[in-house]
């Protein structure tokens, strides 16, 4: 065979020509070698803007122009480096310490070389989006030099050399090339006495002692921190275990079991003995966690932290069935941490004595772990696992607030303290700080990041990022509810506003019909249209109308606002859409998925002035039968922009009997026929616990906090697009079978609901039938208590948390049976009505107009993996924003609450053995109950785990049982785990 190897003797060139070679494994498991030829340049410039030469000779476009350099003529200078430096960070450097990069205090002008940005990226994605980033700000000044193909920096990899010491070499060749270059460029300036410097950023000490022995200017992190103005702030954000565990003992006892190799795990996977999945923290029990895997109908559990194992909520695990004598039962008590772990001492416990549980863990894992031998489903026991490994850490950056009793009380400049952080998700256990700044952060909002959880500690260790503000302060508690919930909420960069249209809020729909924008489009202009929408809707996406035809039967249109004529596949809008997911709404402001402009003025289909659509026209009977169904781009003109109540009293106003509300009349009959059709389908009606809160509107300071009143208009809207969004979904799949993006609701477990049966047949004699959702529908009709009207809705809210999630796929990833939309009861589904607010709608949209003729699809949607991917980030996306909305009407209604004690009627959902959870539906909210909250001393209890009753007694006498209707009285409090105000129950009567 010919070596691909290149002599110098032959190819004069050879010295520019470079060769990597690559193996990888094939489909069939034999090994392919690859080998790539890499053309070596001296043309890529530094981007130093002190420098002429590369100026002179760096790369044109097509228009002749160099792309602008960045680097700084002048960088910032330290004590260090007096003249001004430039950074290059090496690989480490990036991965633990990402969040120092994104400070405006520092961090600026820095050389990202190619070397480096592959690393990250194969390392961390999310970190390698993060310092992409960086890289496109305007202000921080960052380059990437592309180094593996600059002549004078490649570098060979030598033989028996290992890939990071190729890496590391890589690194300083380059920063050696850019010092002497810059020193080249400042000679030919005349400013060789101010000549900036080139530092190397690295923590590896073998790789900063080969810098500083070649003459290079390196520096550890925390050494480069120390000389920086900010530093005490900053030293603060330097990764824990980039301190090298500072404060530990050489030798520490291991308090967690060692976790399996990838290798043994993936082994046991496929042969059935290991089993992956997602771990979850029971809300209740901070000592009990789960794990769903396909092998088992019921969750595993595991049970205290030996078994869990270093997991953190949401993380891939990997877990051993434990032997079938170990298995146990659900828990049945309340145990919550700040309970049982208060007032410990950070710094005392570091490394020095640590138990992995403490003697109050103990005691309440002793009670836990008796069996009960009942017949009721919640005494039997439970598979039981322990995590054996981690496949991958979904840590996350969170927000909570430092535990004043784990701050010493002597303050002392720069002095550095270990302290607890307290998170505001409960489910996430005590974060282990290092910090010079703790008297400063008591009583304040303050994010962190988690670097490490190790063998020898019982806690994760991190490290700040930055503080949010004062506790219960409104832009502090908002901006933590977005950031514990993954909310993009960062102003739209110029790239996105650049794509917007130039004529801004005086752009207008052509008067010109032979204009290309209406070309393809249909004239509805004449149509009778009108919106209904929440009071105060600015972003309206649709709008509907009916009118009488020839035959008997209606003409009915839904009309969309036609998002997908302003943003076009893979432009900077469209891509920030996509990672937006959807618009995220709060109780006193709307995080936008698109810019305003569009949202509220351009696409929303507003009254009185022309805007594109997109229309969905059917011919319908009067018994509401689909006659056909057509698609069309349209231009339309609404006549109104009703809110709920105002359709609603147009409609009951007898004395109306203008067309527009003869039409709003007819789509009222048409969907109450078309949900009596749903529902005998076996759609089911569910319930959730839905409040509305009055704001002031200057300060949007809550006032008041209101159930919502659900009108036939509600109905009307909501039957009007689930019928689009239907026959779109029918009509996209038709034409893209394999790239389809539609929306499934997949039937829950029979075991999702078993808990809710038994309570149902043991305190009230009722059957919860569950072989189909017509059954469940069926059943849930019948689930009624003559002398509490109320009972049915408490069912149902109950039902929907047996549940599985709707979720976002691509056709091509399902077989067609698992297209149904279970609660909807409908064969197949999508989202189509929402474009402004919502990213798959705009992709259905897309789908659609290629469907119809209207415009080829992007190549992009052409493809299964693309899809997915989009549709894996928008379940995300959904599912953040449905929890921040519920948070932020959970802190406001706490708001609204402040100073007030009232009175009012709840329902027991939930009965533990120490507690119990109640609902009051006037504000929707629920809150446990525990026994030390009835009395002081703490009351005795027996729990009756087959009849959900709950016998107190002693210094008070009270029986509590599931379903019962008590008084509670509901005050706010700042919760001492969470910082997060919360109301209060106290039970008054039963």
């Amino acid at each position: 065979m010919t070596s691909l190897k290149r002599s110098l003797e032959i190819d004069p060139y050879a010295s520019n020509i470079a060769s990597k070679v690559f193996v990888r494994s094939t489909k069939n498991g034999k090994v392919q070698k690859i080998t790539r030829e890499l053309y070596l340049r001296q043309d890529i410039p530094c981007s130093l803007k002190i420098c002429p030469s590369c100026l002179r000779n760096a790369p044109r476009d097509a228009n002749g122009n160099v792309a602008p350099f960045v680097l700084s003529e002048k960088p910032a200078g330290t004590k260090r480096f007096p003249t001004g430096h430039y950074l290059v960070p090496d690989t480490n450097v990036f991965l633990n310490a990402m969040d120092l990069f994104e400070q405006k205090s520092g961090f600026y002008d820095v050389i990202v070389l190619q070397t480096v940005l592959e690393e990250l990226r194969n390392r961390s994605l999310p970190l390698y989006n993060r310092l992409i980033g960086l890289t496109k700000s305007e202000d921080k000044h960052f380059y990437v030099f592309f180094n593996e193909f600059r002549l004078e920096t490649y570098t060979v990899r030598e033989k028996g050399e290992t890939i990071n010491d190729r890496n590391d070499r890589a690194v300083r060749t380059a920063v050696q090339w850019y010092g002497s270059h810059l020193q080249a460029a400042s000679k030919h300036s005349g400013r060789t006495k101010e000549c900036p410097a080139i530092v190397m950023l690295s923590d590896d000490k073998e790789n900063l002692r080969r810098a500083t022995t070649a003459k290079l200017s390196a520096c550890s992190l925390k050494d480069y921190v120390s000389g920086l103005e900010d530093a005490t702030r900053l030293l603060d954000m330097i990764s824990a275990s980039q301190r090298g565990q500072e404060s530990r003992g050489m030798a520490t006892e291991q308090l967690y079991p060692d976790y399996y190799p990838m290798s043994k795990m993936m082994t046991g996977i496929r042969a059935g003995t290991l089993h992956q999945g997602v771990f979850s923290v029971s809300p209740y029990n901070y000592l009990e966690g789960s794990v769903c895997v396909p092998a088992f109908d019921k969750s595993l559990l595991l049970l205290g932290r030996e078994n869990s194992n270093r997991a953190v909520q949401d993380d891939v695990v990997v877990v051993e069935v434990l032997p079938k004598a170990q298995w146990k039962a659900a828990s049945t008590k309340i145990i919550e941490e700040e309970t049982l772990n208060k007032d410990e001492n950070a710094d005392a416990e570091e490394g020095e004595g640590e138990s992995m549980v403490t003697e109050q863990e103990r005691r309440a894992l002793q009670e836990e772990v008796k069996k009960i031998h009942g017949k009721n489903l919640e005494g039997r026991p439970q598979p039981t696992a322990r995590v054996v490994g981690i496949i991958r850490r979904n840590w996350r950056q969170y927000v909570g607030h430092v535990d004043s009793t784990s701050s010493s009380k002597v303050t002392q400049s720069r002095r550095q303290q270990t302290v607890f952080l307290i998170p505001m998700d409960k489910r996430i256990p005590k974060i282990r700080l290092r910090t010079r700044q703790a008297d400063e952060l008591v009583g304040k909002r303050v994010l962190v990041t988690i670097d490490s959880w190790d063998q020898d500690s019982r806690y994760p260790i991190g490290h700040f990022v930055r503080s949010l503000g004062g506790l219960e302060t409104k832009e502090a508690e908002t901006e933590a509810l977005l950031l514990e919930h993954d909310v993009q909420y960062r102003p739209f960069p110029k790239s996105v506003l650049d794509c917007l249209p130039q004529q801004g809020h005086d752009w207008r729909v052509p008067s010109d019909l032979s204009d290309h924008g209406w070309v393809g489009r249909k004239d509805l202009r004449d149509k009778l249209i009108c919106s209904i929408d929440p009071v105060g809707c600015q972003d309206i996406d649709d709008a509907l109308h009916a009118r009488p035809l020839p035959n008997g039967n209606l003409e009915v249109g839904v009309h969309i606002a036609d998002v997908s004529h302003f943003v076009k596949p893979n432009n900077a809008m469209d891509m920030e859409a996509s990672v937006r997911g959807t618009t995220v709404y709060l109780v006193d402001k709307r995080i936008d998925m698109l810019p305003m402009l569009l949202g509220t003025d351009l696409c929303s289909l507003k009254p009185h002035v022309e805007r594109y659509a997109f229309s969905t026209l059917w011919e319908i009977t009067k018994n509401a039968d689909i006659v056909n169904a057509t698609f069309t781009k349209s231009v339309i003109r609404s006549r109104e922009a009703f809110s709920y109540e105002q359709a609603q009293s147009r409609i009951d106003e007898q004395a109306q009997t203008d067309e527009l509300t003869q039409g709003m009349r007819a789509l009222l009959m048409l969907s109450k026929k078309l949900k009596r059709k749903r529902m005998e389908a076996g759609a089911l009606n569910l319930a959730s616990p839905e409040v509305r809160v009055q704001t002031e509107s200057e300060t949007s300071d809550p006032v008041d906090v209101k159930t919502k009143e659900l009108l036939d208009t509600h109905s009307l809207v909501e039957e009007f697009m689930l019928l689009a969004n239907i026959s779109v979904a029918g009509k996209i799949y038709e034409s893209f079978p394999q790239t389809a993006l539609l929306r499934r609701h997949a039937s829950p477990p029979k075991t999702n609901f078993e808990e809710l049966t038994n309570q149902l047949k043991v305190k009230k004699g009722l059957e919860l039938r569950t072989e189909s959702s017509k059954a469940v529908a069926d059943s849930l009709d019948k689930c009624i208590d003559p002398r509490e009207p109320f009972f049915n809705t408490l069912v149902r809210i109950m039902a929907t948390r047996c549940m599985m999630s709707a979720e976002y796929f691509c056709s091509g990833t399902q077989s067609y049976h698992e297209f149904r939309h279970y609660g909807l009861a409908s064969e197949i589904y999508t989202h189509f009505t929402s474009p402004i607010r919502r990213y798959a709608d705009l992709v259905a949209h897309r789908q659609l107009a290629a469907a119809i003729g209207y415009e080829r699809l992007d190549g992009s949607l052409h493809s299964k993996a693309k899809l997915e991917s989009v549709c894996k980030n928008i379940n995300v996306r959904h599912r953040n924003a449905q929890m921040a909305g519920r948070a932020s009407i959970e802190y406001y209604v706490g708001q609204a609450l402040k100073g007030r004690v009232i009175d009012e009627e709840g329902f027991v959902m939930k009965v533990f053995s120490n507690g119990f959870v109640v609902f009051v539906p006037r504000f929707g909210i629920e809150g446990v109950i525990r026994l030390s909250d009835l009395a002081t001393p703490e009351p005795e209890s027996a729990f009756n785990a087959e009849e959900y009753v709950l016998e107190i007694s002693g210094s008070i006498e009270v029986r509590i049982e599931l379903f019962q209707k008590v008084v509670v009285r509901i005050s706010d409090i700042r919760e001492a785990s969470t910082g997060k105000r919360k109301v209060k129950l106290e039970l008054v009567r039963q």
